[in-house]
C-alpha cells in the first residue's frame, strides 16, 4: 500500500480529532494523551482529554506522524521528547536499567480498526522518524511487546517488537514479561521512508 505521512499540526488537527471520534476517543477517551504529562484534564472526562490534546498540538507540544490513505487519516504513531512525553509503562523496571535517557520516544499507535493489517502501524513509524530526522535526530527509543504466545498485536498501543526490529530498531532490554525497550539513532535531517 501506499501511505503518505504529516505531521500533527493545528492544520491537521481536524483529521486526527476526525479519526479519534470515529472510535470513541480511542481506548475509552484517552485521545492519545496517557504519555503526556498530568494535566488538570486527567481522568476527568474523554472531552478533558480532547481539549487538552487541542491544546498541545497548538502550542507545539504533542507530535504525531498521522498516515493518510489518499484524504483520508487512517493512523498515527505519537512521538515526542522526553519531556513531552515523560510517561511510559512499566517506569520502575524501566528506571532500573537506564543508562541515559533518549532524545525522543515512540509511545503509542493509533489505526482505524477498518484499516488493521494494511501496514498502515509500520508507515507511522516511518513518517514519525522521518519528522524526528528533520527535527535534529537522535537517540529514538520505543516500548513494544513481543507478540509471539503473549496474543494478538490488534489492540497493542505501543506496537510490535517485530514492527521495530523492522525498522532497524535494536532490542536492548526486557521491561515486562512481553515489553521490550529497543533504540535507534537517527541522523539529522535523514528522512526515513
Amino acid at each position: 500500500m501506499v501511505f503518505e505521512t504529516r505531521g500533527l499540526t493545528p492544520d491537521t488537527w481536524d483529521d486526527f480529532a476526525d479519526l479519534a471520534a470515529r472510535h470513541n476517543g480511542v481506548w475509552g477517551g484517552c485521545w492519545c494523551m496517557g504519555f503526556h504529562a498530568k494535566g488538570p484534564g486527567w481522568g476527568v472526562s474523554a472531552e478533558a482529554n480532547r481539549e487538552e490534546k487541542r491544546a498541545l498540538v497548538a502550542a507545539g507540544r504533542a507530535q504525531a506522524a498521522l498516515v493518510y490513505e489518499g484524504a483520508a487519516c487512517v493512523g498515527w504513531c505519537q512521538f515526542g521528547r522526553v519531556a513531552e512525553l515523560p510517561r511510559i509503562k512499566n517506569a520502575k523496571a524501566y528506571q532500573q536499567g537506564l543508562a541515559a535517557l533518549p532524545d525522543w520516544r515512540v509511545t503509542c499507535f493509533f489505526v482505524d480498526k477498518a484499516q488493521r493489517g494494511r501496514g498502515v502501524a509500520f508507515a507511522a513509524l516511518q513518517g514519525a522518524l522521518g519528522l524526528m530526522a528533520a527535527a535534529g535526530g537522535g537517540m529514538v527509543e520505543g516500548y513494544p511487546e513481543e507478540v509471539a504466545g503473549h496474543g494478538t498485536a490488534a489492540f497493542l498501543h505501543s506496537g510490535t517488537l517485530a514492527m521495530f526490529t523492522r525498522a532497524g530498531f535494536e532490542p536492548e532490554r526486557r521491561i515486562g514479561k512481553a515489553k521490550w525497550v529497543v533504540r535507534q539513532t537517527v541522523a539529522s535531517g535523514l528522512r526515513k521512508d
